[in-house]
């Protein structure tokens, strides 16, 4: 009985989570980089697409950096797929084709940069700072976003950090669960609109 009674309490939670999770259409951006083509559909096996909002002059990307990497390095062998989001690219010179490559050719080990610069992905998920995290999970009628916002609440300090969204985030999707909270308040530099 109890077990039937925990079967419908779970039931329920996610008809609930999952009634009110922001739906995420389709989309498909160049890979900066490579000039490859990233499709979201193409990852509805994933746990999960983490997707980070980032520029190369932001100093509050420059920040997490490091925290970015070591996510893409642990998460990405438990089934997550990982992307890096350019709001800025052809928008801004110091967001150049060149200065992305230099900047993380050799720090992203197969990590995409995505050129978002017409911001047709920014708006569609409503991100406004650089770093802003945006997880988003497949399901059987599309794909949601299950988080959004910051990474942790420290981005001077990784150590110092007492709330670490991103990572309670992949964790609770690792076990089949909703995340929460299912979005923070991301603190760094404003997208700049075209």
């Amino acid at each position: 009985m109890k077990n039937i009674i925990l079967s419908i309490i779970l039931v329920l939670s996610l008809v609930h989570y999952s009634s009110f999770a922001q739906r995420v259409d389709n989309f498909q951006l160049e890979d900066i980089i490579s000039g490859n083509s990233f499709e979201l559909a193409q990852h509805q096996e994933a746990k999960a697409v983490v997707l980070i909002f980032t520029t190369v002059s932001c100093p509050f990307s420059k920040l997490y950096e490091n925290r970015i990497f070591e996510f893409h390095e642990k998460f990405t062998k438990e089934g997550f797929v990982f992307a890096l989001v350019n709001p800025h690219h052809g928008n801004d010179p110091e967001e150049s084709k060149e200065a992305v490559s230099e900047r993380f050719k050799n720090k992203a080990n197969g990590l995409v940069v995505l050129n978002d610069g017409d911001q047709s992905l920014m708006t569609m998920v409503q991100a406004s700072k650089l770093p802003e995290v945006v997880v988003i999970t497949p399901g059987p009628t599309g794909f949601a976003i299950a988080y959004k916002g910051a990474i942790d609440n420290n981005p001077q300090v990784p150590e110092s950090a007492n709330m670490k969204y991103l990572q309670s985030a992949l964790q609770s999707i690792q076990s089949k669960r909703s995340p929460s909270p299912s979005s923070s308040r991301a603190v760094g530099c404003n997208i700049r609109l075209k």
